[in-house]
């Protein structure tokens, strides 16, 4: 099973991003989906792999908080 984990981005620098995923910030390949500063997207692996809107983004981090 694969999991992907929404995080919020901070700053864009060419393809990678500094994303913050509920508190730790971690470098993402943005190269696959077209996002800009402030976007939520799902990342696996380091690559975001699709955009979401923040109310999706924040249940998914309740969910992931329960586990």
């Amino acid at each position: 099973m694969c999991l992907a984990t929404p995080g919020r981005i901070l700053e864009i620098n060419g393809e990678k991003a500094r994303v913050d995923f509920n508190g730790i910030i971690k470098e993402t390949n943005i190269s696959f989906v077209d996002c800009k500063v402030g976007d939520y997207v799902l990342d696996h692996v380091g690559f975001a792999i699709q955009k979401v809107d923040e109310r999706r983004a924040r249940e998914m981090h309740r969910l992931l908080d329960g586990l």
